[in-house]
C-alpha cells in the first residue's frame, strides 16, 4: 500500500510505526474522539481501494487515474476539471474544510477479503477517514459492511448489483453508479424495437452478487417482452476460457445470447462467443444476436470488432455533450493522453460529492456527511438532474443504452449512445422486491 503524503508515511493514526511482516487487527479499533479518524492535523485522508489485479484491472486502473485527477482538483491543482460546472459551489479547489485532501491506495485483487483486508489497513495504519473504489460488487459489499463496522463512510465505487442498496446497504455506503434493475429497464424497450418479442434467450452469468441480480433484471425485463428464457448458466469469475459453456448454446434452441459478464469475463467470453459462429447463425427463422447488458469502453476495446452492433448499457460515456462530461473528458485527457471510462467517471464524481457533501456539512462525521448526501439534489457531474435517495442512498439519474459502432474512428470511440433513458423510466420504489430484505440501519461514526 502507497501512502502519498510525505509528512505522514509509514505512521499509524496513533503514532506507532508499523512493523514490516506485522498482520493487522482483525477488528477495527474504534477511536475515543468523536468519530473514527477525525482529522486533526493539516490533512485529511481518503482511502482508494481500487482491483490493480484481477479479472477487473483495466476498471481499477482507470479509476485510480480518476481519483488522483480528483485530489488535483480539490487541492486547486490543475483546471478544476467538473468543479466548474458542478451545481454545488461549495468547493473552492482548497481542499476540504481547510485541510489538504492525501490519499492512500490498496488493492482489491478484485477478491471481497483482500479488499475488506486493504480498507481495515487504510482505516487502522492511515488513517483514512472515507474509503472507495472497487470495480465488483462482491467487493463493494464486502468493504461497505467493513466501513459500517469501522465508522467510516463508503462511496461505492463501480458496483452494479442490485443487493448493493438493496438486501445489503448500509447506513455509511453510498452508491453513484446505476444498478442491474436500472439496465433491464432501459435496454428492454431498444431490444423489443431492433429484435421484436418473439426471442428465445440464453444466459451466461458470472457467479457471484451482480450476476445473479443482472440475470434476474435482465430476465424479467425481457420475459416482459415476450421473450422466453431457455437457459441460465454460472460461469466463475475469471474462468478466461468459456469454450465449455458456450459450446451448448449451439444446440439449446435460442436465437439470443445474454452474456452477464463484466471485464476481462466479457471480453474473452464475447470474443470465444464470435469465434464460435454464434453472430453468423440463423435459429428459429431469425439472426442470432448477443447482447451484454453492462457495457464499458474499456471492455469494448478489449473486445475490439467483436462488439459491433450489440447493444448494452452504460452509466455515462465520454462522447457526451454537456458540460460536465466534456470538462471531465478534457480534463482526464490532458491528464493521461486518452478519454476516461465510466469506471473513471462514477469514481471522480463521488470523490466530488464527498468532499462537497463535509464542506457542506461543516465536518468529516460520518454521520454529519450521511446527512448531507440523503436526498441531495445535484447536476452538472455529467449524468444530467441526480438525486442521492434518502431510503437507500441509491442515484437516480438518465441511463444510457449504447451499441457497439460499425465503422469505429479510433481504437476509443468503439460505442453509440442510442438512447438515453429518463431517470424516471428507472426509478423503483424503496421497497421494490429485487430490493427487499435489508435495513439501512443507522449512521456508525465509530465513536
Amino acid at each position: 500500500m502507497t501512502k502519498f503524503s510525505t509528512s505522514r508515511r509509514g505512521l499509524l493514526k496513533g503514532g506507532a510505526a508499523l512493523g514490516v511482516g506485522l498482520m493487522a487487527p482483525t477488528i477495527i479499533t474504534k477511536k475515543s474522539w468523536g468519530y473514527t479518524n477525525e482529522p486533526t492535523g493539516s490533512e485529511v485522508i481518503l482511502g482508494f481501494n481500487v482491483p490493480q489485479t484481477g479479472a477487473y484491472a483495466d476498471e481499477g486502473a482507470d479509476e485510480l487515474r480518476a481519483y488522483q485527477l480528483a485530489v488535483k482538483h480539490l487541492n486547486g491543482e490543475g483546471d478544476g476539471g467538473m468543479l466548474n460546472t458542478f451545481s454545488s459551489k461549495e468547493l473552492q479547489g482548497s481542499g476540504v474544510l481547510g485541510k489538504k485532501v492525501t490519499y492512500v491506495t490498496g488493492d482489491t485483487q478484485t477478491k471481497s477479503d483482500a479488499a475488506r483486508a486493504s480498507a481495515r489497513r487504510m482505516i487502522e495504519a492511515d488513517g483514512a477517514v472515507m474509503i472507495t473504489g472497487g470495480s465488483s460488487s462482491g467487493v463493494a459489499i464486502a468493504v461497505q459492511g467493513l466501513c459500517q463496522e469501522a465508522g467510516v463512510i463508503f462511496m461505492a465505487g463501480l458496483t452494479h448489483s442490485n443487493d448493493t442498496t438493496g438486501k445489503d446497504k448500509k447506513a455509511n455506503g453510498f452508491r453513484h453508479f446505476f444498478n442491474a434493475y436500472m439496465s433491464g429497464a432501459a435496454l428492454a424497450p431498444v431490444l423489443k424495437a431492433n429484435y421484436g418479442s418473439d426471442r428465445k434467450a440464453y444466459h451466461l452469468t458470472a457467479d457471484y452478487t451482480w450476476g445473479w441480480t443482472q440475470e434476474e433484471s435482465i430476465a424479467a425485463a425481457t420475459e416482459a417482452l415476450g421473450w422466453e428464457t431457455v437457459n441460465k448458466v454460472r460461469t466463475p469469475l475469471g474462468a478466461g476460457d468459456f469454450s465449455q459453456y458456450i459450446t451448448p448454446v449451439l444446440n439449446s434452441g435460442a436465437d439470443v445470447l445474454i452474456l452477464n459478464h463484466y471485464g476481462r469475463d466479457m471480453v474473452n467470453s464475447l470474443t470465444q462467443a464470435v469465434q464460435f459462429g454464434l453472430r453468423d447463425k440463423m435459429v428459429n427463422g431469425k439472426q442470432f444476436q448477443i447482447v451484454v447488458p453492462l457495457y464499458s469502453r474499456l471492455m469494448a476495446q478489449g473486445a475490439g470488432e467483436n462488439v459491433k452492433g450489440i447493444f448494452g448499457s452504460t452509466n455515462w460515456h465520454w462522447s457526451l455533450q454537456d458540460a460536465g462530461s466534456q470538462a471531465f473528458v478534457k480534463s482526464f485527457g490532458q491528464e493521461y493522453g486518452f478519454p476516461p471510462s465510466q469506471a473513471a467517471h462514477t469514481c471522480y464524481a463521488q470523490t466530488l460529492l464527498y468532499a462537497d457533501a463535509c464542506q457542506r456539512a461543516g465536518t468529516f462525521n460520518p454521520c454529519g456527511v450521511a446527512a448531507a448526501l440523503e436526498g441531495y439534489e445535484f447536476d452538472g457531474l455529467g449524468n444530467g438532474p441526480t438525486l442521492y435517495r434518502a431510503e437507500d442512498h441509491q442515484c437516480f439519474k438518465d441511463v444510457l443504452v449504447v451499441k457497439g459502432k460499425d465503422n469505429p474512428s479510433s481504437q476509443f470511440d468503439l460505442l453509440e449512445v442510442v438512447d438515453v433513458t429518463p431517470a424516471a423510466n428507472v426509478t423503483y420504489a424503496p421497497d421494490h422486491p429485487m430490493f427487499a430484505g435489508g435495513e439501512l440501519g443507522e449512521c456508525n461514526p465509530g465513536a
